[in-house]
């Protein structure tokens, strides 16, 4: 009985954590882009990334912030969702092995543990796609 419940829902199911992950990063693009929400827009973020020591930081710091921007966007609504949770997932990957990687697991010690979860999302939207409520299927 609750596997035909359960099954009942499972197209739209996956919406749920679009609209997570979607949201997250449209939040976290725009502090880096354009300062909203009491971000340090894109020169501020390029400061961050020459602090860490990467090279070509505003290119570096323009990519990250469009690939968490956009790729946000595109996971949120559904439009080639599967390329918008891997710019996120690229992000993730830079982001643990620059930052939290070092930091071990626990986020409290700024480790790697919310990272962990966002790549998680990231990877079941790469298998599972967008869902039925999406504007592009891919």
């Amino acid at each position: 009985m609750l596997g035909k419940i359960f099954n009942r829902f499972g197209g739209y199911t996956i919406i749920v954590l679009r609209i997570a992950l979607g949201a997250i990063f449209i939040a976290h693009g725009g502090q880096k882009l354009f300062g909203l929400w009491g971000g340090p827009s894109l020169s501020g973020f390029t400061q961050s990334m020459e602090n860490l020591g990467l090279p070509f930081p505003g290119v570096m710091a323009l990519v990250a912030g469009c690939a968490e921007f956009f790729g946000g966007l595109m996971v949120l609504l559904g439009f080639y969702a599967r390329w918008g949770a891997l710019f996120i997932l690229g992000v993730m990957a830079v982001a643990v092995y620059t930052i939290h990687w070092k930091n071990g697991f626990f986020l409290q010690n700024q480790g790697y543990e919310y990272n962990l979860a966002i790549v998680a999302m990231c990877i079941s939207i790469l298998f599972a796609s967008s869902g039925r409520w999406s504007i592009k299927h891919d």
